[in-house]
């Protein structure tokens, strides 16, 4: 590291669970979110200043006013463009030297497919059950770390699926992609503003923990949020040897 980044870094520093070893590997790493909006907006920020190289950011939306009740990366200036756009300008003015790539597409298999061999973790910052089996599936195929979060209403949920590990399970242990779910979503349900930002924040946390290696990320455990009653819960996720994904005879 140079003088300017053990200065701007010193407070992690100080940290021995961090330290010089640590912010080297943030700053080598390459963390790709998908979902530029609620909780992509209260993570990628801490992932830029907290130092991680480089950031992909994955969403195929437009700014629109109704996002900026949450959605902090982007301001009435950004209403109209691409959200990737208006997400890379806001990173930028946090952590300059953090290399920020934009991809304004949907989510696919192909576009996956070809970007996480270069990607040392995946952040699911997506609304919609689909999409997040999509991400479980090529993240696991991958052997990429996934860091899964959502939130809805006052509620929101987290969990951390290690794929580098035999042991680790995935989504779709607990989420089949059998089951069929009703779609719900902020437009049509609500969405307590403050709990994106927690889970986002929750998320780039679990993140810079996987990445460094220390402390108990949330693998093989899901916390569970409520913001109306201010409550956390924890449910136990284990590998399902019949998971559709990750299962024994897959």
């Amino acid at each position: 590291m140079n003088d300017e980044q053990l200065l701007r870094y010193s407070r992690h520093l100080l940290l021995e669970e961090i330290d010089v070893a640590g912010q080297e590997i943030l700053l080598r790493s390459h963390i790709l979110v998908i979902g530029a909006g609620g909780l992509g907006s209260a993570a990628a920020p801490y992932l830029a200043a907290a130092g991680v190289g480089k950031i992909t950011l994955l969403d195929h939306d437009k700014v629109e006013l109704t996002n900026l009740q949450r959605q902090i990366m982007h301001s009435q200036n950004s209403i109209g463009k691409s959200k990737v756009e208006s997400g890379k300008e806001f990173l930028q003015s946090i952590n300059p030297t953090t290399t920020i790539n934009t991809i304004a597409e949907k989510a696919t298999e192909t576009s996956l497919k070809g970007l996480l061999p270069s990607v040392n973790l995946v952040l699911d910052c997506t609304d919609n059950f689909a999409t997040r089996q999509l991400i479980n599936a090529a993240c696991f195929n991958q052997k990429v770390p996934l860091v899964s979060g959502s939130a809805l209403k006052f509620d929101g949920q987290l969990s951390v699926f290690d794929f580098r590990s035999t042991s680790s399970p995935c989504y779709a242990c607990l989420f089949s992609p059998e089951e069929r779910f009703e779609e719900v979503s902020c437009a049509s349900m609500g969405i307590f503003s403050p709990l994106v930002g927690i889970i986002g924040a929750m998320q780039a946390a679990q993140a810079l923990q996987v990445l460094i290696g220390f402390g108990q990320p949330l693998v093989g455990r899901m916390l569970l949020w409520n913001a109306l009653n201010t409550q956390i819960d924890e449910i136990r996720i284990t590998r399902n040897p019949t998971c559709k994904v990750c299962g024994s005879q897959h």
